[in-house]
């Protein structure tokens, strides 16, 4: 006689079906509030993934308790956790640098401040909440969870990061008005841009913001003079004793450094000359000065250094999901590294949503594993430019630019020509 496994067994965590639908049903708040930010803050990585039964074992739970199960690990396998890997260590370490050195400084005007460039699906924005998050516990054990620059009496939020995203049609305005709903800061319809400056200081300072993070910062265009003064703006706020963070696709494409090159040799972005610097001897701009450019990159498959973190990560990856007949080596094993690296690119984003649509297909389809020809079956479109960070689209030869490509030339349009009258013959 078969029984169901009690809760003793192998299910002993698994939560009730209405807190499992809580927890599907639930939605964060937005994270460029001050309420979102802490609660990504202190939930970010917190979801216990379902247990790992066996086909056997699942097959004697009641029908109840099954789709229970399978209900946490649907939600397991779409939640890959964020895992350490070579380009975000890269990302948190230049971060955490830079604020350990800002938040120390005591007589320096201004503090400088981090760019994070990369394509789509890279992981930038991740990489960098991540760094802020742990900046912010580190701050408030510190500080006991207390603004050490709080007046007496006051009950201001104590925020030391702030996340903002860069507004679609920017103008200093409406980063203003952006930094203050942050903190649902009442903002007067009538207010000038000096008075929304001054509110915006005043906010960073009773607040005790460190970090400003501005995200999707390539939505500037240098061409247009109200994302000009924005980025003005920008530079205004590194004197007020917060380092800035910004995150943005293609940086050095969009004019906020200049035009720039990636040097494949040491793996940075290389600024030209201007047309200043031969007149005035001017060496880089303010913003470049000011800023620490870091591209962030995907996963590699050349060197075994590189080879191995990618199959950690995907180790990693695969003692997270629960697929009944997943075995070890599921997807380190074999050909899959390749595979996976030929699909994606080495693109982390791309990664994760083909691994989350392979599990759930697996799942639906009975077959509980994750092999080659299930993820066949899977259409993954690659959203990154053709070009890679290290492979630049190189300019066109200007001594040939102006060579034109000879043209053949079209036939004469013969239909209206007078052949005069026909000739007897051919009566």
């Amino acid at each position: 006689m078969t029984r169901a496994l009690s809760l003793d067994g192998p299910l002993e965590g698994l939560p009730s079906r209405a807190r499992i639908a809580e927890l599907i049903l639930s939605s964060r708040p937005p994270i460029d509030t001050y309420v979102g930010w802490q609660h990504y803050r202190t939930h970010c990585g917190l979801l216990v993934p379902a247990s790992t039964v066996s086909p056997k074992q699942w097959s004697m739970l009641s029908e109840s308790r099954q789709y229970d199960y399978d209900l946490y690990r649907e939600l397991t396998n779409a939640n890959l956790p964020l895992q350490d890997t070579p380009m975000h260590d890269k990302v948190g370490k230049l971060i955490r640098r830079r604020l350990s050195g800002n938040t120390r400084k005591k007589d320096a005007p201004t503090r400088a401040g981090v760019m994070i460039s990369a394509w789509g699906n890279y992981g930038k924005t991740a990489a960098v909440c991540s760094a802020g998050a742990v900046f912010e516990d580190q701050w408030l054990e510190l500080h006991s969870n207390l603004n050490p620059g709080a007046l007496p009496g006051a009950r201001d939020l104590h925020a030391p990061v702030v996340y903002v995203s860069t507004p679609v049609t920017a103008t200093p305005k409406s980063l203003c008005a952006s930094i203050l709903g942050f903190f649902r800061a009442p903002i007067r319809k009538s207010a000038t841009l000096p008075e929304l400056v001054r509110q915006v200081a005043g906010s960073l300072h009773d607040h005790g913001v460190k970090a400003l993070i501005l995200d999707d910062i390539s939505r500037l265009r240098m061409h247009r003079a109200d994302d000009q003064d924005v980025l003005d703006l920008m530079r205004a706020l590194m004197s007020l004793d917060v380092t800035l963070i910004m995150t943005g696709v293609n940086i050095p494409g969009i004019g906020l450094l200049r035009e720039s090159k990636w040097n494949k040799k040491t793996r940075q972005w290389e600024m030209p000359p201007l047309e200043s610097t031969r007149i005035h001897g001017l060496e880089i701009t303010q913003t470049e000065h000011r800023f620490e450019l870091i591209e962030l990159d995907r996963f590699r498959y050349i060197t075994p250094k590189q080879i191995g973190a990618f199959i950690d990560h995907l180790e990693g990856i695969e003692q997270h999901l629960r697929l009944l007949n997943a075995k070890e080596g599921m997807l380190t094993g074999g050909t899959m590294p390749e595979y996976l690296m030929r699909r994606t690119g080495g693109v982390i984003g791309l990664l994760g949503r083909l691994l989350e649509d392979g599990a759930q297909e697996a799942m639906e389809s009975g077959r509980e594993l994750i092999d080659e020809s299930l993820l066949d079956e899977i259409v993954l479109r690659r959203d990154e430019p053709g070009q890679p960070p290290d492979a630049p689209v190189l300019p066109a030869d200007l001594s040939t630019a102006d060579e034109k490509t000879p043209r053949a030339k079209r036939p004469r349009n013969t239909v209206f020509d007078d052949r005069g009258p026909a000739s007897a013959t051919g009566s």
